[in-house]
């Protein structure tokens, strides 16, 4: 078993339903038909926040001046709620960004203040942590009944089907040019592991505002999950992990590193990872290891071409190259397949998805990046389903059925496709290039580029990625602490024999 409490996990709950969204227009129509049945409270959670968001984008954009009043948009929904239902409490807490991140978001900060003032919905600002880190959770919590809990954000340029459509009028921009394709993932869960995400709502609305809020007290019976959203699990052993890093009484928070190194250490056949950044050099050397073995498992990695924005281009996507090299060098016995998915027209999907997948025995979402600032510098939560008795037999079935649903949904094929050609080639990298074979390949390879001596510095030194708070502002100190955690690992690794999670020894390692 990888979930540990106290180790690789802050709690483990049994999930009465749970489900998998795949992309944000999905999520957005389930969370809207959520937060429509909720009788107690709606708790948003997240890194950003733009109350202009629509729930169903249309080919068109709006007239000038037009249509921000209505409850197509998430901030005037929110608003209508609240009047219709006095008794609703409505909280949001997102992220007090820098005004220069705040600016690549369409300034939601001050957005957020202004949609809300003089209504009872209530928005803060959370600014408690280091300077530098930043608070990544994504959520909504709903009657502490159900909650979604992933790596989507609530902005504009977030919704886009599971399609990924070259040219959808839906992904406007206000210029009227499209903006790039992105894949996301959510999950849905019901019962106790959503009142565990909703204390984790309450601690941090303590921490940011000194206000300290009772639990929820449900409806008997009533449960406002959306009916248009198929479970896919139902009595799951689920396991909420966590990142937080040490600020005044906020101890460190390193669950989401352990359970990482727990899934890589323990993965029998097939490690899964969809990512947006893929630069921790503890991660690499733990890949690398199973890669070594002669009878390790497959490593499947899918991340995006390149980031959007400039700074991670610089940063991110230079490091990523060094992570991608020591793959590279490691992957003696061909067992390493690495991706970055395109559109129809070859354009770039943006991978904001964090999923893994290990065996048919794990499937975790969340907000945590596989770099060094997510595993403990800024603030993270992840959701693990885990195959276990009673349900084991059903869950793994299911986790199998994710699988090929989201490999099938990158080639464009049938998910029984993706079955069968794993059947026929032994292995998810083999079937991925047989599905391939005689068409426009849609997941294109991703390996290492040679680097410059800035970008050689850059990746170096890890510049924007820091291990915690210790080297934050301090990049000089940074390849010592990692040299040092990577000795650590090494000898982690050995004792853990590579073939089991040893969350026992894992938990010296971080």
């Amino acid at each position: 078993m990888y979930l540990d409490a106290g180790t690789t996990c802050w709690r483990i709950e049994t999930a009465d339903r749970a489900a998998v969204i795949l992309d944000m227009a999905d999520y957005f129509t389930a969370a809207k038909a959520a937060m429509l049945k909720a009788r107690r409270s709606i708790h948003l959670l997240n890194w950003a926040f733009d109350p202009d968001t629509l729930f169903e984008p249309q080919p068109h954009p709006e007239p000038k001046g037009g249509g921000r009043d209505d409850d197509t948009r998430i901030g005037p929904f929110l608003k209508r709620l609240s009047e219709e239902k006095p008794d609703l409490d409505i909280r949001i807490l997102c992220w007090k960004a820098s005004l220069p991140i705040s600016a690549t978001q369409n300034f939601f900060t001050l957005k957020d203040r202004h949609c809300f003032a003089g209504s009872s919905v209530n928005m803060k600002l959370d600014g408690r942590l280091p300077f530098g880190a930043s608070h990544h959770q994504k959520m909504i919590v709903i009657d502490d009944r159900v909650a979604f809990c992933g790596g989507g954000d609530i902005a504009p340029d977030r919704w886009d089907t599971a399609c990924h459509e070259d040219h959808d009028p839906r992904r406007f921009r206000k210029k009227g040019k499209c903006y790039p394709s992105r894949h996301e993932l959510m999950s849905a869960v019901e019962g106790p592991p959503a009142a565990a995400l909703g204390e984790l709502f309450r601690d941090r609305w303590v921490r940011a505002t000194g206000e300290a809020l009772a639990p929820v007290e449900s409806p008997p019976k009533a449960s406002p999950w959306p009916a248009c959203l198929k479970a896919e699990f139902q009595g799951v052993r689920t396991g909420l992990s966590r990142t937080q890093s040490a600020f005044q009484d906020a101890p460190e928070l390193r669950e989401n590193e352990a359970l990482f190194l727990a899934l890589i250490a323990g993965a029998k056949r097939l490690i899964y990872i969809e990512n947006q950044y893929m630069t921790s050099p503890i991660m690499a050397e733990a890949l690398a290891a199973r890669l070594e073995e002669p009878d390790g498992p497959e490593v499947v990695l899918v991340s995006t071409l390149h980031c959007p924005s400039w700074f991670d281009q610089m940063t991110m996507d230079r490091t990523r190259s060094a992570f991608m090299k020591r793959l590279e060098l490691a992957n003696k016995h061909r067992r390493l397949h690495a991706f970055c998915p395109v559109t129809a027209e070859g354009n770039i999907i943006i991978v904001h998805a964090k999923l893994a997948i290990i065996d048919d025995d794990l499937v975790r979402i969340g907000s945590t990046n596989l770099n060094n600032r997510s595993s403990g510098f800024d603030t993270e939560c992840d959701l693990s389903i885990e195959a276990a008795p009673p349900q084991a037999a059903a869950t793994r079935l299911a986790i199998r059925g994710l699988r090929s649903r989201v490999v099938a949904h990158w080639l464009g094929v049938k998910e029984t496709a993706v079955e069968a050609a794993v059947e026929k080639t032994g292995g998810l990298g083999p079937a991925i290039a047989l599905l391939q074979a005689g068409g426009r390949p849609r997941l294109q390879p991703l390996e290492s580029q040679d680097l410059g001596p800035l970008a050689t510095f850059v990746a170096a030194h890890h510049i924007g990625d820091p291990i915690g708070r210790a080297d934050a502002w301090r990049p000089w100190l940074r390849r010592r602490a990692m040299a040092r955690k990577l000795a650590e690992q090494k000898r982690a690794l050995a004792d853990a024999g590579l073939k089991r999670p040893n969350t026992g020894r894992i938990r010296r390692v971080v």
